[in-house]
């Protein structure tokens, strides 16, 4: 019967790895119509049926979830058929190259380095990932600079945008320091088995004033410092000499400190005891 098919059926791959796939019900179904997604990425293989179904409120399958996607130079293709009442309705049929339903990632580590003598920035980043493309020239960049309002100093939001910019790295020749600025980088196919949509844009990297340097600013900041580091250096030199230049203390002796009796003492003492006991024992001879 015509009009039980599912229609508009989309695949979408994203974050390197990830797929799903949607689609609607047919316009002449009814609520116990069942349906059923197989696919593979080869002829000669054999069709496997999806393991994660998305499912509506009725319960019945509006798409499924793949992971570990690998892309390559693969086509895949998909059948969708399904039941109703035990009868077969319409299948769906269709062949996709994977490479082109890839929602490319953002470019990663956005950073940005102004210069005040020059008044540019330059602003860098990381391709975006990818399972099957190595290659940096097989993407190109939209860049998208917009300045920060500011209503103390009227300054309202304007952007600025240089699109098919290849390479990793691009020179903001506009850049004013009395304005703070923000910056984001999506990509697009260069003639390589890439998407040719565009990509998720990067978060917003903010930069201007605050983020300001210059040869002349890291100068001054590091003749500032060196007198600082000289003097501890100098003191830590001087505390150390006059440690090792000290007289050494006279080791206790712990003989006298385990024993606190004056020997010489004791042996006068002992003398003159044994002499009065000499004494009288001749006394008594002579009596």
């Amino acid at each position: 019967m015509n009009g039980t098919a599912i229609e508009n059926f989309v695949c979408v791959i994203f974050n390197v790895s990830f797929m799903n796939c949607t689609w609607h019900v047919g316009r002449n179904v009814s609520g116990d119509t069942q349906y059923f997604l197989h696919w593979k990425t080869s002829r000669k293989e054999d069709f496997t049926e999806c393991q994660n179904y998305i499912k509506d409120n009725y319960g019945r399958h509006t798409g499924c979830r793949f992971q570990n996607v690998t892309i390559e130079n693969k086509a895949a293709y998909f059948l969708v058929n399904g039941s109703r009442n035990k009868q077969n309705i319409q299948s769906y049929k269709k062949v996709i190259f994977l490479y082109k339903i890839e929602k490319l990632t953002p470019p990663s580590n956005v950073t940005v380095n102004c210069t005040e003598a020059s008044h540019g920035c330059e602003i860098q980043w990381q391709p975006p990932r990818t399972s099957h493309v190595k290659r940096r020239d097989c993407f190109k960049y939209e860049i998208v600079i917009e300045s920060k309002a500011d209503p103390e100093k009227n300054i309202r939001n304007t952007s600025r945008t240089a699109s098919s910019i290849t390479g990793n790295s691009y020179i903001f020749g506009s850049f004013s320091t009395e304005k703070r600025y923000s910056v984001k980088i999506r990509a697009t196919d260069n003639g390589c088995l890439v998407s040719n949509s565009w990509g998720e844009w990067s978060t917003p990297v903010e930069f201007g004033t605050s983020q300001l340097t210059s040869a002349s600013s890291y100068m001054l900041s590091l003749i500032s410092v060196l007198p600082v580091g000289l003097v501890l250096f100098l003191c830590s030199v001087r505390s150390y000499l006059k440690k090792a230049s000290a007289i050494i203390p006279r080791p206790r002796d712990p003989f006298y400190e385990l024993c606190p009796i004056d020997f010489k003492t004791e042996y006068k003492n002992q003398s003159i005891m044994h002499e009065t006991e000499e004494t009288i024992v001749i006394i008594e001879e002579v009596t």
